[in-house]
């Protein structure tokens, strides 16, 4: 367990906007990479446009936050339950973003930011510190998840800005708090392995 399935996370999504790159020079258009309706249309934007990005700009912002992040939750988990975590999320992300923004027009949505938020809200509420908290206030479960809402709600709101997939960031940091409350990722003690964080 280290630090690398960020670091191949992040390699892949420098691939992939190569690819894009590549394919605007040879008159592929943005849509072969960027998840939109109909999802059934073209599936493999699912996993794409998890790994896409729509600048250099876009794509160095969230691989800044992923060299964050990332290599803190691969610190108590596998590479192949990071990397599943990561398109997962992504995935789902980006499909809650297109659909709840049809009704206004929405478009197509691409960038790992959903993913990346579905690691900040794990490595948030996944660990010994989180628990004690949450173990000390009498919040019950209705209280817990209305602080989990309301932390993916202020991380949400702190990224505000025209063009950015709010809904996706929204729905990765649930997605991760959730995945870290149940302590999904993490490697039990064994074989040599440390599941602590």
């Amino acid at each position: 367990m280290s630090g690398r399935p960020a670091l191949t996370t992040l390699a892949l999504c420098v691939g992939t906007f190569a690819a894009q790159t590549v394919g605007t020079a040879v008159g592929l258009g943005p849509g072969a990479f960027a998840l939109s309706l109909p999802l059934s249309d073209q599936p493999w934007t699912l996993a794409t446009s998890v790994y896409a990005h729509g600048s250099l700009g876009h794509l160095l912002a969230n691989g800044l936050a992923l060299l964050v992040v990332g290599p803190l939750v691969a610190y108590v988990t596998t590479a192949v339950r990071f990397h599943a975590f990561f398109l997962a999320t992504g995935s789902i992300a980006g499909a809650v973003q297109v659909v709840v923004a049809a009704p206004f027009g929405g478009s197509a949505v691409l960038g790992a930011s959903g993913a990346i938020f579905a690691l900040l809200g794990y490595l948030l509420v996944g660990n010994r510190a989180s628990e004690r908290v949450l173990a000390w206030l009498p919040l019950g479960r209705r209280g817990r998840l209305a602080v989990f809402a309301a932390l993916a709600a202020l991380l949400t709101a702190a990224t505000a800005a025209p063009g950015v997939a709010l809904v996706a960031h929204f729905v990765g940091v649930c997605l991760g708090a959730g995945a870290g409350r149940l302590r999904l990722l993490h490697v039990r003690s064994g074989a040599g392995q440390s599941g602590g964080q």
